[in-house]
């Protein structure tokens, strides 16, 4: 039967949209400090001694790794909040369609028919 296969809330798309863009903006905040707001000034644990050193170096290689986690962190969910979109759009583009054709069938039709299960109401697709 037609429209039996999927139904998409488009207004619970639009909340997980809203939330990633929460998310993504959290990380450019961490990103920022990740760069300029973490570091460890040379000679700060002493000097003349090789644990200085080695916490020194140590904690330069964490900020260079945490900076690269952060920065493969915002291209994913960058990525993924493309691909949303893109899907919202497409799955508004198909509701809008079916509304369309929808419509169209019961105003050509002389029996009064709604031509199917679709339903306009929430922003879903039937």
């Amino acid at each position: 039967m037609a429209g039996d296969g999927y139904k998409v809330d488009l207004s619970a798309l639009d909340q997980v949209i809203k939330k990633l863009n929460g998310v993504i903006g959290d990380l450019g905040k961490t990103s920022a400090d990740t760069k300029h707001n973490t570091y460890l000034p040379k000679g700060a644990l002493g000097t003349g001694f090789d644990e200085a050193q080695k916490l020194s170096s140590a904690h330069d290689e964490m900020k260079t790794y945490l900076e690269a986690v952060v920065d493969h962190l915002e291209s994913v969910m960058d990525d993924f909040g493309t691909k949303t979109k893109k899907a919202h759009g497409a799955y508004q583009d198909a509701e809008a369609d079916t509304a369309s054709s929808v419509h169209g069938a019961s105003t050509a039709s002389t029996s009064g028919s709604s031509g199917g299960n679709y339903s306009t109401t929430s922003g879903s697709m039937a």
